[in-house]
């Protein structure tokens, strides 16, 4: 008799982690809570508008083509893939840069803003390749159940090439002097992760999946590759229940019995967390079923909050291109307002995407679809309407000045999402967009276990366990899940 999953989440790793289980010829049911599979990559469709709700930034395609090839599938048989050029563009104090996906192009950009960074970007990203084969093949994929499973000889004969005990700040600082430079290659981890000081130096392979790698855009937008995974889990016999919120996990002994939703009760050989990690150990589980005491929680460093804007408009943006990066405040002061002082920002760097630019069927003809995003600290107090009014106040107007050009007398749709919404919609720790910071003492094995320490068969995946935060992250945490749920039944 085949063995059966329960998956609770349906997000990029809920997704990821049912289809394996599913291949492998478990009986697989996914609980959902809300009406439409994607978590926090949900949909929103108003007035004609179509909007990304979370992620929008689309690299290592690398990932993506894995992922699906292990299904006899290519990602083309479910979404078209366009490379931007430019990829995105940033707005400093003294004005834009593109970055141009040609390399040749992008070396003579970094030669202008500072003689001879040119070769220095070459060495670089010869560094960053490196450790992005490595991290990508090598540690990306191990479960961190053990420090043993690091014993590699590749791992330990680059442990040094791999800059995991030096600093993204101080690697960074090392190559280029000109600050704008700087900021472009620290920004990936700013806005994913943690200050580029507590950085392991080892996420430079940001910024090669990102210069080499390319920034991409699938067609109908990143919802896209959502429809494709859940489409692939459909043809693999998975089922999907929506609008299921698990309200309790019930224990039999060190096992999990049952999983209780509104609408009934559910039994399963295995189970799969891919909501909130946080929220299953502290809302579903029992005290005594918990791995992690809630000191242990609140002293994790996570990754920002954030204060997201859906604007609908009855124009074309001019001076715009898909990805905008406004980074023409202080970069140094916006990140310690994040994980120092935790407080909320005087004047914050934020980022706008403006999707219909590349694919008008985001929009109403002759209009414009636009997304904000201000990372702010988790958990902070205070998510009032007039907060979020005055920071998009702040940012809009601030946009408008740069852009030349007026935005606010075109409004025709507003939507805000910030911490309420994360912490309502997603049960998200400390209203999290991210998951956990990437410190070198939340790498790897010091990262909460994909395996329940306590509860025998419930396993955990999603952006606070392994891998980590990002949308590949995800793909690849529910197929090292799976391959541990596997290994524990075989």
């Amino acid at each position: 008799m085949n063995k059966s999953l329960i998956v609770i989440g349906s997000g990029f790793a809920g997704l990821s982690a049912a289809s394996f289980m599913a291949k492998a010829g478990w009986k697989v049911t996914v609980l959902e809570k809300h009406n439409q599979p994607g978590g926090r990559a949900r949909r929103l469709s108003a007035n004609g508008f179509q909007f990304d709700m979370g992620p929008s930034w689309y690299w290592m395609p690398d990932i993506f083509e894995r992922y699906f090839e292990q299904f006899g599938k290519q990602v083309t048989d479910y979404y078209k893939l366009t490379r931007l050029d430019p990829s995105y563009r940033v707005y400093y104090e003294n004005g834009p840069i593109d970055i141009p996906a040609d390399y040749q192009a992008l070396r003579s950009v970094f030669e202008k803003l500072e003689p001879g960074s040119a070769p220095k970007l070459d060495k670089f990203l010869h560094e960053a390749a490196y450790k992005y084969q490595v991290g990508i093949q090598k540690l990306v994929f191990k479960p961190g159940q053990s420090l043993t499973e690091f014993a590699d000889i590749d791992l330990l004969k680059g442990i040094f090439k791999l800059d995991v005990f030096n600093s993204m700040k101080s690697h960074v600082a090392s190559h280029f002097k000109d600050s704008r430079l700087q900021q472009l290659m620290e920004f990936p981890v700013l806005f994913l992760g943690a200050l580029a000081e507590k950085t392991p130096a080892l996420y430079s392979l940001m910024n090669y999946a990102d210069i080499k790698g390319g920034t991409w855009y699938p067609e109908k937008g990143m919802y896209s590759i959502v429809e494709g995974m859940y489409q692939l889990a459909l043809s693999l016999g998975v089922e999907f229940k929506f609008n299921e919120e698990v309200e309790r996990l019930e224990l039999q002994g060190n096992q999990i019995k049952f999983v209780h939703t509104k609408a009934g009760s559910y039994k399963a050989d295995a189970i799969v967390g891919s909501a909130d990690y946080h929220h299953i150990e502290t809302k579903l589980l029992p005290a005594s079923a918990r791995s992690y005491s809630e000191t242990y929680w609140d002293t994790r460093v996570m990754a920002p909050s954030c204060l997201l804007y859906y604007v609908g408009i009855n124009k074309k943006v001019a001076n715009m291109v898909h990805h905008s990066l406004f980074f023409d405040s202080s970069f140094d002061v916006h990140g310690k307002e994040i994980y120092v002082t935790k407080t909320w920002p005087q004047n914050p760097l934020f980022y706008v995407s403006a999707s219909s630019i590349t694919d008008p069927s985001c929009a109403p003809e002759g209009h414009e679809n636009l997304f904000f995003l201000i990372p702010v600290a988790a958990g902070l107090e205070g998510d009032t309407e007039e907060i979020r009014q005055h920071y998009f106040n702040l940012v809009l107007e601030r946009m408008e000045r740069i852009t030349g050009q007026n935005i606010r007398d075109h409004i025709v749709f507003q939507q805000s999402f910030a911490y309420s919404e994360f912490v309502k919609d997603y049960n998200s720790f400390k209203g999290n967009a991210y998951g956990l910071a990437n410190t070198l003492l939340q790498t790897a094995v010091l990262k909460p276990a994909c395996r329940s320490k306590k509860v025998k068969n419930l396993f955990y995946a999603g952006q606070l366990t392994v891998p980590g935060p990002g949308v590949p992250p995800s793909l690849i945490s529910g197929e090292v899940v799976a391959n541990e749920v596997l290994k524990h039944f075989s």
